[in-house]
Protein backbone atom coordinates (compact mmCIF):
# COMPACT_ATOMS: atom_id res chain seq x y z
CA UNK A 1 0.00 0.00 0.00
CA UNK A 2 1.29 3.46 -0.92
CA UNK A 3 1.80 5.40 2.29
CA UNK A 4 0.42 8.93 2.59
CA UNK A 5 2.81 10.79 4.88
CA UNK A 6 1.94 13.84 6.97
CA UNK A 7 5.03 15.90 7.81
CA UNK A 8 3.92 17.51 11.08
CA UNK A 9 5.55 20.92 11.49
CA UNK A 10 5.07 24.39 12.92
CA UNK A 11 2.77 24.00 15.90
CA UNK A 12 2.38 26.51 18.71
CA UNK A 13 5.55 26.11 20.80
CA UNK A 14 8.29 28.71 21.14
CA UNK A 15 10.31 26.58 18.69
CA UNK A 16 7.75 27.00 15.89
CA UNK A 17 10.11 28.74 13.44
CA UNK A 18 12.81 26.08 13.79
CA UNK A 19 10.16 23.37 13.40
CA UNK A 20 8.99 24.89 10.12
CA UNK A 21 12.56 24.89 8.76
CA UNK A 22 13.09 21.27 9.87
CA UNK A 23 9.74 20.18 8.50
CA UNK A 24 10.18 21.64 5.04
CA UNK A 25 13.72 20.23 4.77
CA UNK A 26 12.26 16.80 5.57
CA UNK A 27 9.33 17.32 3.17
CA UNK A 28 11.62 18.31 0.29
CA UNK A 29 13.73 15.22 0.94
CA UNK A 30 10.72 12.88 1.01
CA UNK A 31 9.39 14.37 -2.23
CA UNK A 32 12.83 13.99 -3.79
CA UNK A 33 12.61 10.30 -2.85
CA UNK A 34 9.26 10.11 -4.71
CA UNK A 35 7.19 9.60 -1.56
CA UNK A 36 3.62 10.80 -1.08
CA UNK A 37 4.24 13.47 1.57
CA UNK A 38 2.42 16.67 2.57
CA UNK A 39 3.15 19.49 5.04
CA UNK A 40 0.73 19.69 7.97
CA UNK A 41 1.01 22.68 10.29
CA UNK A 42 -0.59 21.45 13.50
CA UNK A 43 -1.45 25.01 14.49
CA UNK A 44 -3.85 25.43 11.57
CA UNK A 45 -4.99 21.87 10.85
CA UNK A 46 -7.62 19.81 12.67
CA UNK A 47 -5.62 16.71 13.59
CA UNK A 48 -8.80 14.64 13.81
CA UNK A 49 -8.97 14.89 10.00
CA UNK A 50 -5.66 13.08 9.40
CA UNK A 51 -7.26 9.65 9.14
CA UNK A 52 -10.23 10.71 7.04
CA UNK A 53 -7.87 12.51 4.67
CA UNK A 54 -6.04 9.24 4.07
CA UNK A 55 -2.86 9.78 6.10
CA UNK A 56 -1.43 6.58 7.53
CA UNK A 57 2.06 7.74 8.45
CA UNK A 58 3.38 10.81 10.27
CA UNK A 59 6.87 12.27 10.19
CA UNK A 60 7.10 14.41 13.34
CA UNK A 61 9.15 17.58 12.89
CA UNK A 62 7.56 19.41 15.81
CA UNK A 63 9.99 20.73 18.42
CA UNK A 64 9.08 21.43 22.03
CA UNK A 65 5.60 21.40 23.56
CA UNK A 66 3.03 19.59 21.44
CA UNK A 67 5.69 17.69 19.52
CA UNK A 68 8.22 16.21 21.93
CA UNK A 69 6.05 15.84 25.04
CA UNK A 70 4.11 12.68 24.21
CA UNK A 71 0.81 14.43 23.39
CA UNK A 72 0.99 14.14 19.59
CA UNK A 73 2.39 10.61 19.95
CA UNK A 74 -0.61 9.54 22.02
CA UNK A 75 -3.05 11.10 19.58
CA UNK A 76 -1.42 9.39 16.60
CA UNK A 77 -1.45 6.03 18.34
CA UNK A 78 -5.15 6.51 19.08
CA UNK A 79 -5.72 7.12 15.36
CA UNK A 80 -3.55 4.08 14.51
CA UNK A 81 -1.18 6.26 12.47
CA UNK A 82 2.48 5.27 12.60
CA UNK A 83 4.95 8.01 13.53
CA UNK A 84 8.66 8.73 13.76
CA UNK A 85 10.68 9.05 16.95
CA UNK A 86 10.17 7.93 20.52
CA UNK A 87 6.90 6.76 22.03
CA UNK A 88 4.54 8.44 24.49
CA UNK A 89 6.34 7.74 27.76
CA UNK A 90 9.90 8.36 26.53
CA UNK A 91 8.81 11.62 24.89
CA UNK A 92 6.93 12.93 27.93
CA UNK A 93 9.83 12.16 30.28
CA UNK A 94 12.59 13.40 27.97
CA UNK A 95 11.08 16.88 27.55
CA UNK A 96 11.01 17.20 31.36
CA UNK A 97 14.60 18.08 32.26
CA UNK A 98 14.13 17.54 36.00
CA UNK A 99 12.61 14.06 35.73
CA UNK A 100 15.06 13.06 33.01
CA UNK A 101 17.89 13.96 35.38
CA UNK A 102 16.34 11.89 38.18
CA UNK A 103 16.36 8.81 35.96
CA UNK A 104 19.89 9.46 34.74
CA UNK A 105 21.15 9.95 38.29
CA UNK A 106 19.51 6.65 39.27
CA UNK A 107 21.84 4.96 36.77
CA UNK A 108 24.93 6.68 38.17
CA UNK A 109 25.23 9.17 35.30
CA UNK A 110 26.61 12.64 35.97
CA UNK A 111 24.24 15.61 35.78
CA UNK A 112 24.76 19.11 37.20
CA UNK A 113 23.57 19.73 40.80
CA UNK A 114 20.27 21.60 40.65
CA UNK A 115 17.35 23.28 42.38
CA UNK A 116 13.84 22.69 41.03
CA UNK A 117 11.34 25.54 41.39
CA UNK A 118 7.60 25.60 40.73
CA UNK A 119 5.65 28.80 40.13
CA UNK A 120 2.63 27.26 41.83
CA UNK A 121 4.38 27.64 45.18
CA UNK A 122 4.67 31.02 46.87
CA UNK A 123 8.07 31.95 45.48
CA UNK A 124 8.25 35.23 47.42
CA UNK A 125 8.11 33.38 50.73
CA UNK A 126 11.00 31.05 49.88
CA UNK A 127 13.39 33.44 48.11
CA UNK A 128 15.75 33.46 51.10
CA UNK A 129 15.89 29.65 50.98
CA UNK A 130 16.56 29.73 47.23
CA UNK A 131 19.39 32.18 47.79
CA UNK A 132 21.04 29.90 50.35
CA UNK A 133 20.63 26.86 48.13
CA UNK A 134 22.04 28.73 45.14
CA UNK A 135 25.07 29.88 47.11
CA UNK A 136 25.69 26.22 47.95
CA UNK A 137 25.69 25.37 44.25
CA UNK A 138 28.28 28.09 43.66
CA UNK A 139 28.40 30.61 40.84
CA UNK A 140 28.14 30.77 37.90
CA UNK A 141 24.73 29.13 37.62
CA UNK A 142 22.42 28.50 34.68
CA UNK A 143 18.65 28.98 34.95
CA UNK A 144 16.46 27.22 32.42
CA UNK A 145 12.79 26.44 31.74
CA UNK A 146 12.07 22.81 32.58
CA UNK A 147 10.30 21.95 29.32
CA UNK A 148 11.80 24.13 26.58
CA UNK A 149 14.40 23.40 23.93
CA UNK A 150 16.65 25.38 21.56
CA UNK A 151 18.13 27.11 24.66
CA UNK A 152 15.11 29.43 24.75
CA UNK A 153 14.66 31.28 28.04
CA UNK A 154 18.03 30.25 29.46
CA UNK A 155 20.18 32.67 31.49
CA UNK A 156 23.68 32.31 32.95
CA UNK A 157 24.48 34.52 35.94
CA UNK A 158 27.63 34.99 37.99
CA UNK A 159 26.32 36.66 41.16
CA UNK A 160 23.36 36.56 43.54
CA UNK A 161 22.38 40.14 42.64
CA UNK A 162 20.91 38.94 39.34
CA UNK A 163 19.25 35.82 40.79
CA UNK A 164 15.66 36.97 41.29
CA UNK A 165 15.54 38.90 38.04
CA UNK A 166 16.74 35.79 36.17
CA UNK A 167 14.25 33.52 37.98
CA UNK A 168 11.32 35.80 37.17
CA UNK A 169 12.44 36.05 33.53
CA UNK A 170 12.61 32.26 33.21
CA UNK A 171 9.15 31.87 34.75
CA UNK A 172 7.83 33.75 31.69
CA UNK A 173 8.65 30.64 29.66
CA UNK A 174 7.66 27.84 32.02
CA UNK A 175 5.84 27.37 35.35
CA UNK A 176 8.67 25.06 36.43
CA UNK A 177 12.36 25.94 36.19
CA UNK A 178 15.78 24.52 37.02
CA UNK A 179 18.68 26.34 38.63
CA UNK A 180 21.84 24.37 37.86
CA UNK A 181 25.50 24.64 38.67
CA UNK A 182 27.12 25.87 35.45
CA UNK A 183 29.63 23.23 34.38
CA UNK A 184 32.55 24.79 32.54
CA UNK A 185 34.14 22.79 29.77
CA UNK A 186 33.92 21.67 26.17
CA UNK A 187 30.52 20.91 24.68
CA UNK A 188 29.75 17.78 22.67
CA UNK A 189 26.60 16.37 21.16
CA UNK A 190 25.85 12.74 20.36
CA UNK A 191 23.22 11.67 17.83
CA UNK A 192 21.69 8.20 18.03
CA UNK A 193 19.79 6.21 15.40
CA UNK A 194 18.06 3.23 16.97
CA UNK A 195 20.98 1.67 18.86
CA UNK A 196 23.67 3.14 16.60
CA UNK A 197 25.73 6.05 17.93
CA UNK A 198 26.76 8.42 15.14
CA UNK A 199 30.06 10.37 15.04
CA UNK A 200 30.31 12.90 17.88
CA UNK A 201 30.25 16.65 17.22
CA UNK A 202 32.36 19.12 19.20
CA UNK A 203 30.75 22.55 19.48
CA UNK A 204 32.77 25.71 19.99
CA UNK A 205 31.15 29.10 20.60
CA UNK A 206 32.38 32.53 21.67
CA UNK A 207 29.16 33.01 23.66
CA UNK A 208 28.92 32.18 27.37
CA UNK A 209 27.27 28.91 26.36
CA UNK A 210 25.65 27.27 23.31
CA UNK A 211 22.59 29.54 23.38
CA UNK A 212 19.90 30.29 20.77
CA UNK A 213 22.09 32.81 18.92
CA UNK A 214 25.03 30.41 18.85
CA UNK A 215 22.76 27.68 17.48
CA UNK A 216 20.84 29.55 14.81
CA UNK A 217 22.34 32.99 14.16
CA UNK A 218 26.01 33.40 15.07
CA UNK A 219 28.36 32.65 12.15
CA UNK A 220 31.34 32.23 14.50
CA UNK A 221 30.00 29.01 16.07
CA UNK A 222 32.24 26.13 15.01
CA UNK A 223 31.47 22.42 14.69
CA UNK A 224 34.07 19.68 14.48
CA UNK A 225 33.04 16.17 13.43
CA UNK A 226 34.70 13.79 14.12
CA UNK A 227 35.03 15.46 17.51
CA UNK A 228 38.78 15.27 18.13
CA UNK A 229 38.32 13.23 21.32
CA UNK A 230 40.91 10.54 21.86
CA UNK A 231 39.72 6.91 21.34
CA UNK A 232 39.26 6.26 25.08
CA UNK A 233 37.19 9.41 25.58
CA UNK A 234 35.13 8.73 22.48
CA UNK A 235 34.35 5.15 23.54
CA UNK A 236 33.41 6.35 27.02
CA UNK A 237 31.13 9.11 25.73
CA UNK A 238 29.34 6.78 23.30
CA UNK A 239 28.72 4.28 26.11
CA UNK A 240 27.31 7.00 28.39
CA UNK A 241 25.11 8.34 25.60
CA UNK A 242 23.65 4.92 24.81
CA UNK A 243 23.00 4.21 28.50
CA UNK A 244 21.27 7.59 28.88
CA UNK A 245 19.20 6.90 25.74
CA UNK A 246 18.12 3.42 26.84
CA UNK A 247 17.39 4.54 30.41
CA UNK A 248 14.60 6.72 28.97
CA UNK A 249 13.57 3.96 26.50
CA UNK A 250 13.99 6.30 23.56
CA UNK A 251 13.89 5.01 19.99
CA UNK A 252 14.13 6.25 16.44
CA UNK A 253 16.42 9.26 16.24
CA UNK A 254 17.58 11.62 18.98
CA UNK A 255 20.45 13.72 20.24
CA UNK A 256 22.09 14.10 23.67
CA UNK A 257 24.21 17.07 24.77
CA UNK A 258 27.25 16.85 27.07
CA UNK A 259 29.94 18.94 28.74
CA UNK A 260 33.48 17.59 29.24
CA UNK A 261 34.99 19.30 32.30
CA UNK A 262 38.66 19.89 33.09
CA UNK A 263 38.77 16.66 35.13
CA UNK A 264 37.93 14.59 32.03
CA UNK A 265 34.38 13.87 33.20
CA UNK A 266 31.34 13.93 30.92
CA UNK A 267 28.24 15.64 32.28
CA UNK A 268 24.82 15.07 30.71
CA UNK A 269 22.95 18.26 29.81
CA UNK A 270 19.73 17.25 28.05
CA UNK A 271 18.16 15.08 25.38
CA UNK A 272 16.26 15.96 22.19
CA UNK A 273 13.84 13.30 20.95
CA UNK A 274 12.97 15.31 17.79
CA UNK A 275 16.35 16.77 16.79
CA UNK A 276 16.56 19.65 14.34
CA UNK A 277 16.85 18.92 10.63
CA UNK A 278 17.78 22.39 9.35
CA UNK A 279 20.90 23.33 7.39
CA UNK A 280 22.62 24.13 10.74
CA UNK A 281 21.42 21.03 12.57
CA UNK A 282 23.81 18.62 14.22
CA UNK A 283 22.22 15.22 13.59
CA UNK A 284 22.49 15.56 9.78
CA UNK A 285 26.09 16.68 10.34
CA UNK A 286 26.82 13.51 12.35
CA UNK A 287 25.11 11.36 9.73
CA UNK A 288 27.18 12.95 6.98
CA UNK A 289 30.38 12.11 8.89
CA UNK A 290 29.14 8.50 8.99
CA UNK A 291 28.79 8.55 5.20
CA UNK A 292 25.02 9.08 5.17
CA UNK A 293 23.36 11.74 3.02
CA UNK A 294 20.51 13.88 4.34
CA UNK A 295 18.04 12.00 2.14
CA UNK A 296 19.28 8.65 3.42
CA UNK A 297 18.95 9.88 7.00
CA UNK A 298 15.37 11.05 6.44
CA UNK A 299 14.38 7.71 4.88
CA UNK A 300 16.05 5.71 7.66
CA UNK A 301 14.20 7.66 10.37
CA UNK A 302 10.95 7.08 8.47
CA UNK A 303 11.62 3.34 8.15
CA UNK A 304 12.27 3.02 11.90
CA UNK A 305 8.66 3.93 12.73
CA UNK A 306 7.05 0.93 11.08
CA UNK A 307 6.63 -0.83 14.45
CA UNK A 308 3.93 1.69 15.36
CA UNK A 309 1.66 0.64 12.49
Amino acid sequence: MNKKIAVLLGGTSSERNISIKSGYAILDSLLKSKLNAYPIDTRDYSMTELKQNGFNQAYIALHGKGGEDGSIQGFLQYLNISYTGSGIMASSISIDKFRTKLLWKSRGLLTAPDIYLSKKKNIDSIYSTIEKQTLKLGFPIIIKPNKHGSSIGITVISSVTKLYEAINKTFNYDDNILIEKFIKGKEYTVSILGQTVLPIVHISTKNAFYDYNAKYVCPSTQYVCPSGLNPIQEKKLKEIALLAWNTLECCGCGRIDFILDNKDQFWLLEINTIPGMTNRSLTPMSAKAAGMSFDELVLLILKMNEKYV
